[in-house]
């Protein structure tokens, strides 16, 4: 069960905890603005991403993988369906399956840049920790099993986070105590708030385990047409039972979960490859090029090519900055 400390610190002590608080704060800006000084993505060690913007952004579609995501300086909302989830340095985004989402930086400047950290949660570590704290047997404590939350980030959460950045100037000891910090972090998930999350995803047993399996053949077939009849047979679930529980998990059905898969590669292949429209809308699964268009257009605001003109513009704006 998660714990809950119900103590009430004395004066003295609360005092010294927000002064450790506040310290871990500034050493986490500083340690990660002296990692990555340019704005961009970097992924300085297996696992963990860093990320500098210095203005707003527009919203980014993408793929996110399990992670933890901690934001050092600024702010960012992230969308899910219909759902918003706001983040800043004093709460933390726990993401337990891959999902499509749409992230957008709300602060940022050039004096106070946005910063953050991304942490991918790998699936047999996190059973690893599971299996040694017995919490394989502890039955979920939340009945929302939504993929996706925003909570407080506590003091021992950020001190891992903190010791977690400090590796970047240790590459050496970084091989041997990555993986331990990895293991911290995702034991202070387990004990606090958003744990029962993590351990309900898990858990072997359960109509949530199964919608993960989902999520993970839509991902490797996201090109083929999908027969929901299929794979809620396989996954021993009724269809309807099937649509009800992935988007209880994803806070999307399983088409447009395919829909945003295909439509986010082949956004990837016009922009990386080169591709024209019609070639990519093929590559990602789609018979009708016009159909493409007018999905496209509906996700991304704009037609596939007036988007990669868009693209590519902030790209060279970018670059020339």
């Amino acid at each position: 069960m998660a714990v809950m400390n119900l103590e009430v610190l004395p004066p003295q002590q609360e005092e010294r905890e927000a002064q450790r608080v506040q310290a871990n704060r500034e050493e986490l800006v500083e340690r990660i603005a002296r990692a990555i000084r340019e704005d961009g993505t970097i992924q300085p060690l297996p696992g963990l991403y860093l990320t500098r913007r210095s203005v707003p952004l527009e919203p980014l579609h993408s793929v996110v993988n399990p992670s933890l995501c901690v934001v050092a300086q600024g702010s960012k909302e992230v969308l899910l369906g219909e759902n918003r989830y706001r983040y800043d340095p004093a709460h933390y985004l726990l993401a337990t399956v891959d999902l499509p989402w749409v992230s957008q930086v709300l602060e940022a400047s050039k004096e106070r840049p946005y910063l953050s950290l991304r942490l991918e949660l790998n699936p047999a570590l996190v059973n690893s920790v599971m299996v040694e704290v017995g919490y394989f047997s502890a039955s979920p404590i939340t009945t929302d099993p939504m993929a996706m939350a925003v909570s407080p980030l506590d003091a021992d959460l950020l001190d891992a986070a903190v010791r977690l950045v400090r590796l970047l100037d240790c590459p050496t000891e970084a091989r041997v105590l990555l993986p331990l910090v990895s293991r911290e972090i995702i034991y202070r998930l387990l004990i606090g708030e958003q744990g029962g999350r993590l351990r309900h995803l898990a858990l072997s047993g359960g109509s949530t385990s199964h919608i993960a399996r989902a999520v993970e053949r839509l991902r490797q077939d996201f090109d083929q047409p999908l027969r929901i009849e299929l794979l809620a047979r396989e996954l021993g679930m009724s269809v309807s039972g099937f649509h009800h529980h992935f988007k209880a998990v994803t806070a999307l059905s399983p088409l447009q979960f395919q829909k945003r898969l295909r439509l986010l590669e082949a956004r990837r292949l016009m922009l990386g490859e080169n591709l024209d429209a019609a070639s990519a809308a093929y590559r990602v699964g789609y018979n009708d090029a016009s159909h493409f268009n007018r999905e496209y257009k509906s996700l991304f605001g704009v037609p596939p090519m007036r988007d990669m003109q868009r693209l590519r513009t902030a790209a060279e704006e970018g670059a020339g900055r």
